[in-house]
């Protein structure tokens, strides 16, 4: 929550007036490149003191630009990447959880995208998404004329990736942090000769912690720098930390490689770059001293690294002190671009233009307030208030050692009712209470992709994993039993049918029904399709998430759908041997 006095709120208002330079044919608008990284600390960085990891381009950044000291983003990865596009706290765009749905943004929400997209920007997302799969929740439908990725939570393997673009599934060859930093630089080829908006999510250093051996063998067998948590960095799990660091040397080469394109190109003087994280360490590793992880609303868990450099509009070397937030990225770049930042909804994060050209401004004394599942805190430029309510001197504690409630009452008692305006601004959401189907057939999808991570199963069918994202399902040894989606026909259609499936040489010839309603296709696996699970061959630690498979994929024919909302039902309606299927992913194109 922030608050202003009139008189700043109007002194903010003439800085933005007088700073904010107009656009025209003399001063184009400027690129703008958003790189977001999967999991990555604050100090998996060497600018920030990381004792044996080496980030030369990422620091290059900071050298030449301006480093946000204090930025702050969400505990966890799909709320950091809402409130990123929409400038507004995640709960209030319908963000609860990180998969089945509750990562979705309701479809009212204005993205950063839908507002450059309209300013005659051309708009790209290469990399993770993670806020939706169906129109009008995919990237295609937020305001990105060009989708390469994957917009599940995590995905199973990096190497030789089954990836989407523009809605098309297709392989890509190599190192998917590779390539996605590839296809982000044909972009900005591609659209050099007018204003381009690049959004280049990342997916390491993310599990599953598979990296290639040019960037492994440096922390092999390193021994890895004491700190707070190294008791917990136990001998076991030594080798995610040793993985973690080679994707972080991984990503930094990558950001060499569009940096320089850029430079190639000769767009970097024109060129905003911003570089941050979506939360904290994905594990316990070194952290400068703060406390928590991925996961938690203190410190450790919430401070990402952030670098703004724009060689045309902002000062070289310098270093932001004031407490700034994720939401503020919308509206902060909309002013450098000279774009109206109004959407449907208010903002919850305010442009920090005028603090990023001239750093030494007082500023404003800001509330930031972090959430994650019934967890809050809040963080004024000194104080921290964490989830139960203790106060901490984050000047001169900045590890979170010692409750200071009883020094300042006062400071503990306005963050406590901060605290409370915001639980009360915001709604409690839960799978219980989302009232939101999945959809198909939306007029911006020629093909709606309904992923095994989106369905329910009845019966003793079971996912391949427990978390939902880039899982499977197998095990499904009954007629009875049933796979189903609840989902939202935009308009009555004709859908094409394709299923994406393995099947075992003794269970050729289970038949499966696609059914909603009256209406029903099915069809006879004739043919054997049985790869083992795949991806532990690359993983340099044992992984908690599902392996994955290359399946095999069968017309199923078409069906038709009324409009509206109903149940989609695959049932195996006749299993000759143990089992039928292991199902991933059904595919509706539309016929007509």
């Amino acid at each position: 929550m922030v608050r202003f006095s009139p008189l700043v709120a109007v002194f903010l208002c003439f800085l933005l007036s007088c700073t904010t330079p107009p656009q025209s044919e003399e001063t184009p608008p400027p690129n703008v490149l958003i790189i977001l990284t999967d999991d990555q600390g604050w100090g998996d960085l060497s600018m920030n003191g990381n004792p044996v990891v080496s980030t030369p381009s990422i620091d290059s950044l900071a050298e030449n630009g301006v480093t946000l000291d204090r930025f702050y983003v969400c505990a966890v990865c799909s709320p950091t990447r809402s409130e990123m596009l929409t400038g507004r706290y995640h709960e209030l765009s319908g963000v609860y959880s990180t998969s089945a749905g509750g990562e979705r943004m309701n479809a009212d929400e204005t993205t950063i995208a839908d507002l450059f997209q309209q300013a005659g920007y051309a708009t790209g997302a290469f990399g993770k998404w993670h806020s939706g799969m169906q129109h009008p929740y995919h990237p295609n439908s937020r305001g990105f004329d060009e989708f390469f990725g994957y917009c599940s939570g995590h995905w199973g393997s990096y190497f030789d990736a089954m990836v989407e673009h523009n809605g098309e599934w297709e392989s890509s060859e190599g190192y998917l942090t590779d390539v996605l930093t590839e296809k982000a630089m044909e972009f900005i080829t591609a659209n050099q000769d007018q204003p381009f908006l690049a959004y280049l999510p990342l997916n390491t250093p993310h599990s599953p912690m598979q990296v290639p051996d040019q960037w492994w063998s440096k922390f092999e067998n390193m021994d890895l720098p004491a700190h707070r948590y190294s008791e917990r960095e136990s001998d076991e799990k030594i080798n995610h930390t040793q993985a973690a660091y080679a994707m972080a040397e991984n990503i930094d080469w990558n950001v060499g490689r569009i940096s320089q394109h850029l430079q190639n190109l000769g767009l970097a003087d024109n060129t905003i770059i911003i570089y941050f994280s979506d939360n904290g360490p994905n594990g316990w590793r070194w952290n400068g001293g703060m406390e928590g992880i991925k996961g938690s609303v203190n410190e450790g868990g919430v401070r990402s690294p952030c670098i703004m450099t724009f060689p045309a509009g902002l000062p070289a070397g310098r270093t932001l002190p004031h407490i700034t937030s994720v939401r503020d990225l919308l509206p902060t770049l909309c002013d450098f671009a000279g774009i109206d930042p109004a959407t449907h909804h208010p903002l919850n994060g305010q442009s920090i233009a005028p603090l990023l050209r001239n750093p030494s401004d007082s500023g404003t004394d800001r509330i930031i307030v972090n959430s994650w599942k019934q967890k809050t805190s809040v963080r004024s430029q000194r104080f921290r208030l964490d989830e139960d309510n203790q106060l901490f001197d984050m000047e001169n504690d900045p590890g979170q050692t010692t409750d200071v409630t009883s020094e300042f009452p006062e400071e503990a008692a306005r963050l406590v009712a901060e605290k409370q305006t915001h639980l009360e601004l915001v709604p409690v959401l839960s799978a219980e209470t989302d009232p939101r189907p999945f959809t198909i057939g939306h007029p911006d999808a020629a093909v709606t992709h309904l992923p095994a991570r989106d369905a329910l199963v009845t019966g003793e069918i079971q996912r391949s994993n427990r978390w939902p994202n880039c899982s499977y399902f197998t095990n499904w040894t009954e007629t009875e039993e049933e796979i189903y989606f609840e989902v939202d026909n935009a308009q009555a259609a004709t859908y094409e049918v394709t299923l994406y499936y393995s099947c075992r040489e003794e269970d050729v010839g289970c038949r499966v029904t696609l059914s909603s309603g009256e209406a029903s296709t099915s069809i006879e696996i004739t043919e054997a399709h049985d790869p083992d699970d795949r991806g532990m061959e690359h993983d340099r630690y044992e992984r908690g998430e599902s392996y994955v498979k290359d399946w095999a994929t069968i017309s199923m024919g078409t069906l038709s759908l009324n409009a509206g909302s109903q149940k989609l039902s695959l049932a195996a309606s006749d299993i000759p041997g143990e089992r039928a299927i292991d199902f991933r992913m059904l595919s509706l194109r539309k016929v007509d």
